[in-house]
């Protein structure tokens, strides 16, 4: 196992109404993160997400690769990491 990172990611563009936070919820839990995912009020969507570099980019390219999402820009902020991972979890 690589060495554990976590990400605070806001994405910005079309992410709401287009089930990312679903997508992105399967795709977790698929890879064995942790985290969560949630719409905020502004049409961004805000995600927590621990795991390795590797796992964490797998799962942004299965999002970026997405027939109906379209995500512009993501603002990427390196978080502690917590000492266990729990499982993925979609908010609101």
């Amino acid at each position: 196992m690589g060495k554990q990172v976590r990400r605070h990611i806001i994405f910005y563009g079309r992410v709401q109404g287009v089930g990312f936070r679903y997508r992105a919820y399967y795709a977790a839990l698929q890879l064995g993160l942790g985290g969560w995912v949630c719409n905020l009020d502004d049409g961004t969507v805000e995600m927590e997400v621990q795991g390795t570099e590797m796992e964490i980019e797998e799962l942004l390219s299965s999002l970026q690769n997405q027939r109906l999402i379209r995500i512009e820009h993501m603002e990427v902020e390196e978080i502690p990491v917590k000492l266990t991972r729990g499982k993925f979890r979609v908010l609101n």
